[in-house]
């Protein structure tokens, strides 16, 4: 098993105090879970997440903000997960697009319906995400860079003269 955590980005999006959350099949069982996923080779984390969010709610999502970097240990599988979540808004729903694989629905949720939930939830990320959102957290989406070997070596380059 690698000892590398596996690269995630989550979108949390709120209206009117519900949280978009998707419900899917995970691991034999239904669970829910911030719009979330995988990046993809040569895929900048904010392309991610709007990616991610767009193929599992039909909503068009828009960062605003960092929510934060978490690391988690699924004690039951021993995988590591580093999950990248952004805060923003969503738009330009599609109520007829097909979901990703495993997506079952979307829902608008509370944190007390999600608290009420605890045992569904994908993974201790799901409200720990709501959590800090509520809390007021809100970092710079600059905060979060992207650069790729070409940009790398010219930044160097330009240091270096």
């Amino acid at each position: 098993m690698s000892a590398r955590p596996e690269v995630t980005v989550a979108a949390l999006a709120e209206r009117g105090g519900r949280f978009l959350m998707i419900e899917e099949r995970a691991g034999g069982r239904l669970v829910l879970n911030q719009p979330a996923g995988h990046v993809e080779d040569r895929e900048t984390l904010l392309a991610a997440v709007v990616r991610e969010a767009r193929e599992e709610t039909a909503w068009r999502f828009t960062p605003v903000h960092l929510l934060g970097i978490y690391l988690w240990r699924n004690a039951r599988t021993g995988r590591s997960t580093l999950r990248v979540a952004f805060s923003g808004e969503v738009s330009d729903h599609d109520p007829h697009a097909s979901l990703d694989h495993g997506i079952v629905g979307t829902h608008w949720m509370t944190r007390d319906e999600l608290e009420r939930s605890h045992a569904r939830l994908r993974s201790p990320l799901v409200l720990r995400c709501v959590d800090d959102h509520l809390s007021g957290r809100r970092l710079p989406l600059d905060t979060v860079a992207h650069l790729d070997l070409d940009a790398a070596v010219h930044m160097r380059a330009v240091k270096v003269s």
